[in-house]
């Protein structure tokens, strides 16, 4: 049997969750925090740093290359959300916010942005694992549908490429559709470059020429 898969976790939670607090509402709010912890590690996954959205969570993210991204948020931190999702803009990751806002009109918005699980009002410990699971299983097959698409376009992009560079060679070298193609197609072998690259590689020269 496959063992489950343990997930690299940071946390970004809010600096003012401190269990020694006086107010009523953050020893509430620090107790739903360490709830959320206990499940994850309970979950065999592993929390390897917890952290504020500050500046230096980009870097920070960066050098510690999480599998998961968890935001504890508390109601009035919605730009902590907004800040994990800038810091993952160049490398996404898989984020899924706890939160006790009732206020759901943001959810769209939050999943548009990123977001692979939106869960308010806490959460039992035993359920984590399932809405991770669901949440990174989520995240993957967004990752191919964007890589499809990324290629998708490439390939347009190449194809619209290659047809300017056969004209260019058809009109200034006589040579035919066939011959341009096999030409622009043996120079992308020896140079070990896709087709699409080496047609803009001879329009930029051209252009130069020009």
């Amino acid at each position: 049997m496959t063992p489950p898969e343990s997930l690299r976790i940071i946390v970004v939670a809010p600096a003012t969750l401190h269990p020694g607090s006086p107010d009523a509402a953050a020893l509430d709010e620090a107790e739903r925090s360490r709830s959320l912890r206990i499940g994850l590690l309970a979950s065999g996954h592993n929390i390897v740093a917890v952290l504020p959205a500050d500046g230096f969570l980009p870097e920070r993210i960066a050098q510690i290359q999480p599998d998961m991204i968890i935001v504890d948020a508390q109601s009035e931190s919605r730009d902590t959300l907004e800040h994990v999702v800038m810091s993952t803009r160049d490398q996404r990751r898989a984020i899924v916010l706890f939160t006790d806002d009732a206020d759901t009109s943001r959810v769209g918005d939050a999943i548009a942005a990123g977001v692979s699980a939106y869960v308010v009002a806490g959460l039992a410990p035993e359920r984590i694992k399932p809405v991770l699971d669901v949440a990174m299983a989520r995240f993957r097959h967004e990752q191919v549908l964007r890589r499809e698409l990324a290629d998708a376009r490439i390939q347009l992009s190449d194809r619209k490429l290659i047809e300017r560079a056969k004209g260019l060679l058809m009109s200034r070298q006589g040579l035919s559709e066939d011959e341009a193609y096999a030409r622009l197609r043996r120079s992308a072998m020896d140079r070990g470059l896709r087709l699409g690259e080496v047609a803009q590689r001879l329009l930029d020269v051209a252009d130069m020429l020009a």
